[in-house]
């Protein structure tokens, strides 16, 4: 009884110190708005999950739970990691974890505790679009009986296991220094894409012969209602490839065609498939136990201490900069290169020649995605800098120089966006001797990302939003689609950019002062 006393005490105290701040209570309105969103009327001509371009189910409690469970099982399981995670790094850098381990807790419960607490907060935020899911059923009246069994079902089935595997990720994530910040909110989203995408597509029935039969499936369950949901299509609409599940608001058509879903029924073994991720993850979560010490010995004030002094001197750094040192804003921005520059480790300086050389004698095909490649590498500066103070707490001792707000401001805006372009400067070069307007969309691009990041760095007063949309829009980009494809689509992506740099360009001087007080 007592072990299950700590664990319940510092499930709670996880859950409170969360409802605290007002950003967790935002988020789940915003989870309430966007599943909302999933269930646009049948007049609109669109939805959110169904089959080729004009197919979905009538609004029953079981399609509601089907929509949602998939909804929640792939992106929740991606944006519900940048929520949760960080409880593990509060504690250590609060020295909380130095007062938690001289009681009788032991380090297994108290990593199962974290996860368990980020599996509560996911409960929440699935009770909430439940709740929400249940009113569009009501409120579109196109099927009126109402089942809470097979609503809830699905929701718990799809998205259970896979939330299971996220929160597993926020805790290991926490316990590696060098995943607690900007490497791990970027390597994350390629792990999830590994889990989920290429283990759905290893499970999919219309692709694999044998998955048909297998208990197994994929963490969000994809495979699972491929097979089920596509096996009852069949039957009804023989005209439709059941293989064709589209997850994600479609295009709008003139007239939709509906199908009736009003229970799906589950086999046992895929009831026990569905566990093992579940018992899976927490059987990860105890195996990181004994990486805890370890683990808590880095705090960020330890790092800080270890690596004072640290970084290159990189002397030619000096000559280059030396221009902008003859006059005070100058000063303030050479200082700032600097400061970021002789802090890369050297796998970005070998990052940073390598997309160098793609840029320059790489086959054309390739630039496009270096580029991309290139401002990745970069993106703790564009989300990071300009919370420098609010990180160091060094804000009250910097901004009582007259002026240094203005400076700081100018100096940190410039030194980003002179990064970013320089980053992609042979790509330039070399695009502009054949196609100028793709060089002048590229250069666009560099200022709008650098600018972007500050900007919404400074609105969240977080960097992981920033984060995130980066590395979304660079998955889209590197497939040739998106607002970072600049030279597959130079005109629109310079017209996009130029309005989103004006804007960042308007945001900053309101936000920064602000914050910097």
């Amino acid at each position: 009884m007592g072990a299950l006393r700590r664990f319940a005490a510092i499930l709670v105290a996880d859950l409170r110190e969360r409802g605290r701040g007002t950003r967790f209570w935002v988020a789940i309105a915003l989870v309430g708005i966007a599943t909302w969103w999933c269930f646009p009327a049948v007049e609109t001509g669109r939805f959110a999950v169904g089959f080729g371009d004009d197919v979905r189910g009538i609004y029953s409690s079981a399609w509601v739970g089907l929509v949602l469970g998939l909804m929640y099982s792939s992106l929740l399981s991606l944006l519900g990691f940048y929520v949760v995670r960080g409880t593990l790094v509060r504690d250590f850098d609060t020295r909380v974890w130095q007062l938690l381990v001289a009681t009788p807790m032991t380090r297994p419960g108290y990593l199962l505790a974290k996860w368990a607490s980020h599996m509560a907060v996911f409960a929440l935020v699935m009770l909430v679009g439940l709740a929400v899911g249940a009113v569009a059923q009501l409120v579109h009246a196109e099927d009126r009986t109402f089942n809470l069994i097979e609503l809830v079902k699905p929701v718990l089935v799809l998205a259970l296991p896979s939330l299971a595997v996220t929160a597993f990720f926020a805790v290991l994530f926490d316990l590696v220094p060098w995943l607690r910040r900007t490497a791990g909110n970027v390597l994350f989203f390629f792990v999830w894409v590994l889990v989920n995408v290429s283990l759905a597509n290893h499970f999919d029935p219309s692709k694999s012969a044998w998955a048909t039969q297998t208990w197994l499936s994929d963490p969000g369950g994809m495979a699972m209602v491929m097979r089920d949901l596509g096996t009852h299509l069949a039957r009804a609409m023989p005209d439709v490839n059941s293989h064709d599940l589209s997850v994600g608001m479609s295009d709008t058509v003139e007239r939709l065609r509906l199908f009736r879903w009003n229970h799906w029924p589950m086999r046992l073994a895929d009831l026990g498939g569905r566990a093992v991720w579940v018992l899976l993850s927490m059987a990860c979560v105890v195996a990181l136990a004994p990486m805890l010490d370890w683990a808590a010995a880095r705090t960020r004030g330890a790092e800080a201490v270890r690596g004072a002094g640290a970084g290159r001197r990189l002397a030619w750094l000096d000559r280059v900069l030396r221009p902008l040192e003859s006059f005070a804003s100058g000063r303030v921005m050479a200082a700032e290169f600097k400061l970021v520059l002789r802090q890369r480790r050297l796998w970005w300086w070998l990052a940073l020649l390598g997309s160098w050389a793609v840029q320059s004698f790489g086959p054309p095909e390739a630039v496009g995605v270096v580029v991309i490649v290139a401002w990745m590498a970069s993106v703790d500066v564009f989300s990071r800098v300009m919370l420098r103070e609010r990180e160091t707490l060094t804000g009250p001792l910097l901004f009582v120089a007259a002026g240094a707000v203005r400076r700081l401001l100018v100096a940190r805006a410039g030194m980003a966006v002179v990064l970013a372009m320089v980053s992609v400067a042979p790509a330039a070069l070399r695009t502009g001797a054949i196609d100028p307007l793709a060089a002048v969309a590229l250069l666009m691009v560099a200022g709008s990302v650098a600018c972007g990041g500050l900007a919404l760095s400074v609105l969240f007063r977080n960097p992981r939003p920033f984060e995130l949309l980066l590395v979304v829009l660079a998955y889209v980009g590197v497939q040739g689609q998106g607002p970072l494809a600049v030279l597959a689509h130079p005109q629109w992506t310079l017209m996009l950019h130029a309005v989103a740099l004006v804007a960042s360009a308007l945001l900053l001087p309101m936000l920064w002062p602000r914050l910097a007080r």
